[in-house]
């Protein structure tokens, strides 16, 4: 089959009628065309167009050798450097389409049902560890152009180490029998972002503090599997307006729990299952992070130009690029584009095959990325606010030009070179980025995209190689170091 095209994500999307909850209501009929989804369904299916434009098509896909089949190319599996400037390209390609808004536009799960294959074999001979299953679902992901969410973070029921879940009822996601077809699994998982708007969602456990067996395990299925529900939070999506509400009526995701009643997950769906050291392990040494923090970084770098280029337009809106302090705040949007761009090109040439034999990306320069993010991000929205000022504030609706106070409008909103209108659509457009439920929904992902800031630094810290530094104080301490 191969790569496909928007409509035929979005009639695959339609016919597996997802059981989806949304304000308290189960949805019925097409999801495609419920206001709360509508625009971030139609924005992804113009992704999968995108990959079947001629100009687009050898930089978004690929052959298998000995295949007249097109592939997407985020299933890509790098064995050289230029494969993962291949990747990157693509990355580009998908991110800039939708400004970097999209934290789960298709490649990014495709990246990790890749990683998940490339490292498969790290779980051969393993208790309860089924590779082949891996290798097969990410083939047949492949093969159909497959869409996926994931999940693994569990109910914030008590967030200390020493709270063991102790609960009548499963809280977390548990395995509560083991069957001659599968798996029967109960419980919940939060944050499946995209949750009932893919094929599949895949679940597996994060290395945390203390594992219970019964929780310590990784599957994919089918999201329209029986006893799978999305629980959604409220829509951000305020209107369909372009332009009131230009990047939430465009890009809100909608984020989901993921209810498990007694949810058959089949064998041949299982990757691993009853093991803790491997529910421990496996994130760590497998090419997940390596290959997530790639895709992940490669979005947020052009996200960063978006700020950027939104930040620039305000300066000349309203003609502050006079002043000084105006200088250094867009300054400091460069200096952290300019930095994340260079570590993305460490990572890639400091690339080294794996014991897998694939190239992965340089982890610690994606790592040190994703330690300043959450402070960057943060950061540049506020710089957004601060150039705005006021101005983020009195902002009129679309139907307010159509009116008879449009002559009002005209006279008082007016910018320098600019007329009222065109400069509300700025305005407008700089605030759904940085202060409308949507844009602080943004920020806030950012912020915690890749985990607790502090462990991400923990992790940091842990990871990087100081010996050689040590040594060297040590040899000049004693008087060894070259004069």
């Amino acid at each position: 089959m191969g790569i496909i095209n928007g409509k035929e994500f979005i009639d695959r999307l339609n016919e597996l009628e997802n059981e989806i909850w949304y304000d308290g209501k189960k949805i019925e009929g097409n999801i495609s065309d419920h206001p709360a989804f509508k625009g971030i369904i139609k924005t992804k299916s113009s992704l999968y167009d995108l990959q079947t434009k001629d100009e687009f098509i050898n930089d978004m896909t690929y052959r298998l050798s000995g295949d007249h089949e097109r592939i997407g190319l985020s299933y890509l599996q790098p064995k050289t450097k230029s494969d993962l400037r291949k990747r990157r390209k693509m990355i580009e390609q998908w991110a800039r389409h939708t400004h970097g808004m999209m934290g789960r536009s298709p490649d990014y799960m495709n990246t990790v049902m890749m990683s998940f294959a490339s490292s498969a074999e790290l779980l051969r001979e393993k208790e309860n560890c089924f590779p082949e299953h891996i290798l097969n679902l990410y083939q047949k992901a492949a093969k159909h152009d497959l869409s996926f969410t994931h999940t693994f973070i569990t109910p914030q029921v008590d967030r200390s180490q020493s709270y063991f879940g102790i609960s009548e009822k499963p809280i977390s996601a548990k395995v509560i029998d083991r069957t001659e077809k599968g798996l029967i699994i109960q419980g919940a998982r939060l944050l499946a972002t995209q949750g009932g708007l893919t094929d599949e969602i895949l679940v597996f456990s994060a290395p945390k503090f203390y594992f219970e067996k019964d929780e310590a395990f990784a599957f994919s299925i089918p999201s329209n599997t029986k006893g799978v529900k999305f629980i959604t939070r409220e829509s951000f999506v305020l209107s369909e307006s372009a332009f009131n509400h230009p990047l939430s009526s465009r890009y809100e995701e909608m984020d989901s729990i993921v209810v498990f009643d007694h949810v058959l997950v089949p064998w041949n769906r299982v990757f691993f299952y009853d093991n803790v050291e491997v529910a421990n392990d496996f994130m760590a040494r497998s090419s997940f992070h390596a290959f997530t923090f790639h895709q992940v970084v490669i979005r947020q770098m052009v996200k960063i130009e978006f700020l950027l280029g939104v930040a620039q337009l305000l300066v000349d809106t309203i003609n502050v690029s006079e002043y000084q302090h105006i200088h250094e705040k867009l300054s400091e949007i460069i200096v952290g584009l300019e930095t994340i761009k260079a570590l993305i090109d460490k990572s890639e040439n400091d690339a080294q095959l794996d014991e897998t034999g694939y190239m992965r990306p340089s982890l610690i320069p994606l790592q040190v990325i994703s330690t300043i993010i959450p402070t960057l991000y943060p950061r540049f929205t506020e710089i957004i606010q601060l150039i705005g000022a006021s101005g983020m504030v009195t902002l009129p609706t679309e139907n307010a030009f159509d009116s008879e106070i449009r002559e009002d409008l005209d006279q008082y909103l007016q910018a320098t070179n600019t007329d009222a209108e065109e400069r509300v659509k700025i305005f407008r457009l700089a605030w759904d980025l940085t202060m409308s439920s949507f844009g602080t929904r943004q920020t806030h992902y950012e912020r915690f995209f890749f985990g607790d800031p502090i462990r991400i630094s923990s992790r940091l810290y842990n990871s990087y190689p100081m010996q050689q530094q040590v040594n060297m104080i040590k040899a000049f301490l004693h008087g060894d170091a070259d004069d």
